[in-house]
């Protein structure tokens, strides 16, 4: 049984994404950062373990494909980070997250796959300049890597879904950008930090 929370355009879903999204309707974009299935939450790093932060098994493995191909007849566009995980259609469009200060434990980038025929894209932005934003997630994404991915995919005024919102960046960025946004979080602490962003911008979601 999901839980709808809703503040003006803008719609967050507390429950299972492969439930939900048979009823939703079809949005311009779907930007979303699902599970990789590498079991990256179950391997917290010294410094989240110092940050409280416990073993978890949400991303022991992938979405399913079936899910990625209903994501495909969402959206009109299509963004999916780790969509190299994923058996999803060739694509020439990839985009790449580079991380300057990555330290060696870490991939030095995330790529995303992308509905588009376009020239494969790369974006540069330090991991330590998130950390104004952290809320705690451990694979969550900066606005500022989400914001441009939305600005490109979306029309102006449109609507973004994230099935995977985790923290809420998806939804911070397009609330920046004057979008609405749907979200849906399995986990309600996730979902807690998706009402209450630790960003300075006025939080998309709220109780």
């Amino acid at each position: 049984m999901s839980r709808i929370e809703r503040i003006g355009p803008h719609t967050l879903y507390l429950g299972d994404s492969a439930e939900i999204l048979q009823s939703i309707a079809p949005v311009d974009a779907c930007v979303m950062d699902p599970p990789y299935g590498i079991g990256f939450a179950a391997q917290p790093t010294d410094y989240q373990r110092k940050n409280g932060m416990k073993p978890a098994d949400w991303d022991n493995a992938p979405a399913p494909d079936w899910l990625m191909g209903l994501m495909r007849e969402k959206a009109g566009t299509l963004i999916v980070w780790g969509g190299n995980y994923y058996s999803l259609p060739p694509t020439r469009g990839w985009l790449a997250w580079r991380k300057p200060d990555a330290p060696p434990s870490m991939a030095h980038l995330e790529l995303a796959w992308t509905s588009y025929d376009m020239n494969a894209k790369m974006l540069d932005h330090s991991i330590a300049a998130t950390n104004a934003e952290r809320a705690g997630h451990p694979t969550q994404k900066p606005v500022a890597v989400m914001a441009p991915l939305i600005e490109y995919s979306c029309p102006p005024g449109g609507t973004v879904l994230d099935p995977f919102i985790g923290s809420g960046t998806t939804a911070q960025a397009a609330l920046q950008l004057g979008m609405s946004c749907i979200g849906i979080e399995i986990d309600p602490d996730f979902a807690e930090m998706a009402r209450n962003p630790v960003a300075p911008d006025a939080p998309l979601f709220a109780l």
